[in-house]
């Protein structure tokens, strides 16, 4: 080649094969770190430039998609995304991949923590991961409220989440479909005029209804034949519910999961479910995994090992056969589901409702690693104030120094205050 040629230009590939889809899967699955933002990043970077396997619009397109969808939405796009690539064994090879290494690592923690958790060297360094977590939950809302509230009235959608919810105890479905009506009726931001709607594309939605919707519920009906009145069922069955109404992310389904796993079924205190978070948060993956974590502990604390780790992988299939229900069915959807401004409207509604949501868990949250002891008076939540945990705000204000003014990565900063926080708990007793 001389001197002045320029090197052939690689055209990428828009039919990859089924081996180059799951080698550029697997390694979205490992390098999945850092919550949803990072991921879809990651997989914008893969499948749009790098590769050109998608376009920009068709990205974007399945991103909103997604995002009307119950669960995890990164997920979802990688389904959505092997989906259109090569049918449906592409979208169970994008979804699994982006699933299992994650899956496989947070088997391995909950199984140390049901054995070490009680160890004061490991409640030192949870301690330190759950000041951290308290900042990360704090910088989801501030993200979120950016992108959601769009004006006075999802303003006051969002205080009325956080009020029903922090206050009265309602429900988190009922504060989510109430959000979603007042989107739907136009009360927060003109709701444009429907143009032509895009042809939708051929389907077998039935096909696929009856074979996830079967793959579904074949466990907890075999459950409910074998052992009706044993945690597992009652595992099942909550998670289930909880695939229905994950919208707004692995933060808003934490809050229902902590009014529902804490305060009604018992199965792990407030303290738990934030060292769940934070191990959650260090793994690849899907933050929904902490899902798996809260199922495996609670079988564990119910029967032991073997019905911890049945409950581990029941919660799995109950939480993510769901998200392949969804793509599957409503994939060839896309672009006429993406057109509807009604139901962007609701979506509007129920974003905003989230952001409430989440306030009402990171104070949750700092309520409960701030202080030893909390009790409902009047309705609210408050704190004994003689019973600060003075290293617990020390280590929370360290964690915001080093993500917000340092704007170290959110991985580093939760191994960082971990070591600190062993390393000053003598000085505390």
């Amino acid at each position: 080649m001389s001197e002045n040629q320029q090197p052939p230009r690689l055209v990428p590939s828009l039919d990859p094969s089924l081996g180059a889809l799951f080698a550029v899967f697997a390694r979205i699955g490992v390098l999945s770190f850092g919550g949803p933002a990072a991921q879809i990043a990651l997989m914008h970077r893969e499948l749009v430039e790098a590769r050109g396997w998608l376009s920009e619009r068709q990205f974007l397109s399945a991103l909103s998609f997604t995002m009307l969808l119950p669960g995890p939405e990164a997920m979802q796009l990688a389904t959505y995304a092997g989906w259109r690539l090569r049918g449906t064994l592409g979208g169970l090879i994008g979804g699994g991949l982006f699933v299992m290494p994650g899956a496989m690592v947070i088997m391995g923690l909950a199984a140390l923590y049901a054995v070490a958790q009680d160890v004061p060297l490991v409640d030192a360094l949870f301690l330190g991961i759950k000041a951290t977590v308290i900042v990360i939950v704090i910088q989801a809302v501030l993200n979120l409220a950016k992108r959601a509230l769009k004006g006075r009235v999802s303003a006051w959608v969002a205080a009325m989440a956080f009020t029903a919810i922090f206050v009265f105890d309602l429900p988190f479905p009922l504060v989510i479909a109430g959000a979603a009506l007042i989107g739907y009726m136009g009360w927060i931001t003109p709701i444009a005029a429907a143009a032509e709607l895009p042809q939708a594309r051929p389907s077998n939605a039935l096909a696929h209804l009856a074979i996830w919707g079967g793959l579904w519920t074949a466990p907890l009906a075999l459950l409910y034949l074998t052992a009706p009145e044993g945690i597992l069922l009652e595992i099942g069955l909550f998670f289930s519910k909880l695939a229905l109404v994950t919208f707004g992310g692995a933060y808003a389904v934490l809050a229902y999961m902590v009014q529902e796993v804490v305060g009604d079924f018992g199965w792990l205190t407030t303290g738990q479910m934030m060292d769940a978070l934070g191990l959650a948060e260090t793994t690849p993956g899907p933050l929904i995994l902490v899902t798996q974590f809260v199922g495996f502990l609670a079988g564990f604390y119910a029967h032991g090992w073997g019905a911890a780790v049945l409950a581990a992988l029941l919660t799995l299939w109950v939480t993510f056969i769901p998200c392949f229900l969804w793509i599957f069915l409503f994939a060839p959807q896309v672009d006429r589901l993406t057109a509807l401004p009604k139901l962007q409207a609701a979506l509007d509604g129920v974003m905003a409702a989230v952001v409430g949501v989440i306030a009402n868990l990171s104070l949750w949250f700092a309520l409960n690693v701030w202080f030893d002891t909390v009790t409902r008076q009047g309705g609210v939540w408050l704190p004994d104030l003689g019973s600060l945990v003075p290293q617990a705000v020390i280590l929370s204000a360290m964690a915001a120094a080093l993500l917000w003014r340092v704007k170290l990565g959110m991985i580093p900063v939760l191994a960082i205050m971990a070591g600190l926080a062993a390393a000053i708990s003598p000085f505390f007793g």
